[in-house]
């Protein structure tokens, strides 16, 4: 059974709370306000860089995002205290927004359409997670056997390559995520926190 931490308890809350009322409520067209589009769009609008990462395109999506975020979150936050691990969530989650983005704007890499979900913050988490603690053994679900949480991070990204049959994955957004976290560790750790 998992531990959650109060934030992260929140967090899985408030993400539930949106899907449902997205999947609920759809005449009202919830998923379209609350996705970041495209800056070429007209539907961008600024807010998106945040609410994008309470909003999930199917159930599949939210459980996949939250079991990680109840699997690994909780001991993150409480390493760091409530305070820092939101602030570490919430500028993953915008910061592989603002570089999915700027890649879309400046590359022309997307088609143009939304993205949606928190895997951004969550590739943030395990970015981190396999820098605070990587060398902590972890046991994974298939195949079970052990391994190092730095050695996790990388599995878990190519896992999410190989299964991307759709090619709807928003794959610059994970590696945002991760980076975003890398260069906030990095910084925290050259500054002693």
């Amino acid at each position: 059974m998992f531990r959650l931490t109060p934030l992260v308890r929140n967090l899985v809350i408030i993400n539930v709370v949106v899907f449902l009322a997205q999947n609920l409520l759809s005449n009202l067209h919830l998923t379209e306000y609350l996705s970041l589009w495209s800056i070429h769009s007209p539907n961008f609008k600024p807010y998106q860089f945040f609410t994008y990462m309470f909003a999930h395109g199917g159930f599949g999506h939210i459980f996949f995002n939250m079991f990680a975020l109840a699997s690994f979150a909780p001991i993150l936050e409480g390493y760091w205290g409530e305070k820092k691990f939101l602030i570490f969530y919430l500028a993953t989650g915008i910061g592989a927004g603002v570089i999915y983005a700027a890649a879309n704007f400046f590359l022309g890499t997307g088609a143009g359409g939304i993205m949606l979900g928190a895997s951004g913050a969550i590739y943030g988490i395990l970015m981190a997670f396999g820098m605070v603690f990587p060398n902590l053994e972890l046991m994974l679900l298939f195949p079970p056997i052990p391994i190092k949480a730095k050695y996790m991070v990388f599995i878990m990204g190519f896992i999410t390559y190989a299964l991307d049959r759709s090619g709807t994955v928003a794959h610059l957004a994970h590696f945002g995520g991760a980076f975003v976290a890398f260069i906030i560790i990095s910084a925290w750790r050259s500054q002693g926190r």
